[in-house]
């Protein structure tokens, strides 16, 4: 398979994939967001779908050019970002699956959220990815591969990627962003915590919403950590009317204010229940958890 340079770091998963094997009908990308998985995920499509001649994805043809830009009719993304697959999405996911690819010799389903199936999205499933066409292939992104149910997972080849060291981040930010000042750079490799995709949203959100977010995530954790309570309540009562994208954000952005300054708190164990607590909040976004009750979790655990 070529490509694979596009991958920082997993050597692990770049030699199976280039391990002359050819290509599995299902694949779960499992690892932390940030870590690769839709760049992986978007190399896999692509080379599913080539039909150009020799080591896929050739980049030539026009399935590769159409799957690179996002516009392939045959690569087909089953729910979005940040929202749960239900049940019913599965069930026209298997009926899309016996009709033959438009342009394509596959037929490629992405699923970006694996990991918010329930037990019966995923037994619904189930049956597709042991009957289902030749020609259908599925690739399942999931932050956690233990969300998903063993039969589904015994199914598929299993790919875990896993964070870079910084210097690899280093270096693939410095390449993405040469215009940026080494220090920028720098500080920006040590604080995504090897999760490039991280990186790059702290390199490109300079200003407006991210510098906020910043900011809102200093005071949290400060407000959290000493109150006072009443301050800290309505703070986490504003939170409310925050998109789940920024809370995201917000969140993750307060675990690297703990484990960056973890040093100058007096209470260092309670800032680590912290980093588990903010931790475990944003997890529960996946599952369309509402901005109320992330602030009501704050709240309850905190004083």
């Amino acid at each position: 398979m070529r490509g694979l340079e596009v991958l920082a770091g997993n050597p692990q998963a770049k030699h199976r994939l280039s391990a002359g094997r050819g290509l599995s009908h299902a694949y779960i990308l499992a690892g932390p967001a940030g870590s690769g998985k839709h760049t992986l995920a978007g190399l896999l499509a692509r080379a599913l779908v080539c039909s150009g001649k020799g080591e896929t994805p050739c980049g030539a043809c026009p399935d590769c050019r159409k799957a690179a830009a996002g516009i392939h009719p045959d690569v087909i993304t089953v729910g979005e970002e940040g929202k749960e697959i239900s049940v019913s999405m599965v069930r026209a996911l298997r009926s899309d699956a016996y009709i033959r690819p438009n342009e394509a010799p596959r037929k490629v389903y992405l699923l970006p959220n694996a990991h918010t199936m329930n037990q019966s999205a995923q037994n619904a499933l189930l049956k597709l990815l042991e009957e289902g066409p030749p020609y259908a292939a599925f690739l399942l992104l999931a932050e956690n591969a233990g969300a998903i149910l063993p039969t589904v997972r015994s199914r598929c080849e299993l790919l875990t990627l896993a964070p870079v060291t910084e210097a690899e981040a280093r270096a693939v930010l410095t390449a993405r962003f040469p215009d940026r000042p080494a220090q920028e750079i720098a500080d920006a490799a040590r604080r995504c915590e090897g999760l490039i995709g991280r990186g790059i949203t702290l390199l490109e959100g300079s200003g407006g919403r991210t510098r906020e977010v910043q900011e809102a995530a200093g005071q949290l954790v400060k407000l959290l950590l000493d109150g006072p309570e009443r301050v800290a309540l309505e703070f986490c009562v504003g939170l409310e009317k925050w998109e789940r994208d920024d809370l995201c954000a917000l969140l993750e952005e307060g675990v690297e204010v703990l484990r960056s300054g973890m040093g100058r708190y007096r209470d260092t164990r309670r800032a680590l229940a912290l980093v588990g607590r903010l931790e475990e909040i944003r997890r529960s976004l996946d599952f369309h958890v509402g901005a109320g009750h992330v602030a009501g979790w704050l709240c309850a655990g905190s004083f």
